[in-house]
């Protein structure tokens, strides 16, 4: 059976987070802007809740008949959207801050903790 006439399972989904994951960290590390490690935290974020929703799904399971708890999965990745956008907020205005100080959002010029 090829890869391509297979039914999405969560051997697919599980793959898509991990490169999303994948992609985030990459994005944090090679970013020398503020703006871009945050987008591959987000992404890091969203590579997670997707994992999260897939492993709750218990259609994806392999015994789709013992869905004892299939809302955690949900409720932890509606907990980190929340707690994602939060930290979206507050990354924005210290990067905000940060700019109107520095003129620039370089994080290798941030070696210092004034305010």
């Amino acid at each position: 059976m090829s890869l391509f006439t297979q039914p999405i399972g969560l051997t697919h989904y599980l793959v898509v987070g991990a490169i999303l994951f994948a992609a985030g960290v990459v994005c944090m590390v090679t970013k020398r802007n503020a703006i871009g490690v945050l987008m591959g935290i987000e992404l890091v974020l969203n590579g997670a809740n997707l994992n999260f929703v897939a492993f709750a799904n218990p259609a994806l399971r392999a015994d789709p008949g013992r869905a004892v708890a299939w809302m955690d999965g949900h409720m932890i990745a509606l907990f980190v959207i929340v707690l994602a956008a939060a930290e979206a907020a507050v990354a924005l205005a210290i990067v905000l801050s940060f700019y109107h100080n520095h003129a620039s959002v370089d994080v290798d010029e941030a070696d210092e903790l004034k305010g």
